[in-house]
């Protein structure tokens, strides 16, 4: 594993969130507790509903907790309005989505280039960075040419752009065979280790976890369990 910085891409302290109003609401987080730092992979696992995909919306700055404090890499962010979270985002975080979430009309590296302009990054390196993830020769190729696990590799470059120091990943393999699933977990893991980014990787699929550095377990809410990964 890479060197890690002193301060954590990712503290989460005692969050708790809920969702929706009245007899409905639900603690979608409770007192949830979580330090991910650059260079680990780590993995959340749990049923659905459980609140994974709600740690990884306060953890992305997409949602506010109800008390507890998230920082991602030393900055708090209750600290920032709307737009200054929608900007650090940009800027310092990055997402791989289930099934690459591309635009159809861009080829792969048009994805990259118009990441880029959103989050104001200058002299991205975009054949570099496709050919990071093995796709340089497919640069020229939109996601209706690509195959599902390219289309992930494409979005995992995308995710690259701004440098991120946090990576969040929801469910990266849903969408693909165990062969596919693997190469892309690992590459998600090489870019932890060699990058330097701390990664918080949702998923169903058990298979895949000989790549990461930790498992945590989460239970209506709550981080609940963690066990070894095997050596």
């Amino acid at each position: 594993m890479s060197t890690l910085t002193t301060t954590p891409a990712l503290d989460v302290a005692n969050v708790t969130l809920e969702l929706g109003d009245g007899d409905a609401k639900i603690r979608a987080l409770d007192e949830v507790s979580l330090r991910v730092q650059r260079g680990e992979f780590v993995a959340i696992v749990g049923p659905s509903g459980s609140g994974k995909s709600s740690l990884l919306a306060v953890s992305g700055a997409l949602a506010k907790p109800d008390s507890g404090t998230v920082r991602v890499q030393g900055t708090d962010l209750s600290t920032l309005s709307k737009g200054a979270a929608a900007a650090f985002r940009l800027r310092n975080i990055g997402f791989v989505f289930q099934s690459g979430n591309l635009l159809p009309s861009l080829s792969a590296a048009d994805q990259l280039r118009l990441a880029a302009r959103l989050a104001h990054t200058k002299n991205v390196d975009v054949n570099g960075l496709l050919d990071r993830v093995g796709m340089s020769h497919r640069a020229g190729n939109r996601p209706g040419q690509l195959s599902g696990g390219e289309r992930q590799r494409v979005g995992i470059a995308r995710a690259l752009v701004n440098s991120p120091g946090l990576l969040l990943v929801d469910e990266p393999t849903a969408a693909l065979d165990r062969k596919r699933s693997h190469e892309v977990v690992q590459l998600l893991a090489e870019q932890a280790r060699e990058a330097g980014v701390g990664v918080v990787m949702v998923t169903h699929d058990h298979d895949v976890l000989e790549h990461c550095d930790r498992i945590l377990e989460m239970i209506d809410g709550r981080l609940t369990a963690a066990e070894p990964v095997a050596a």
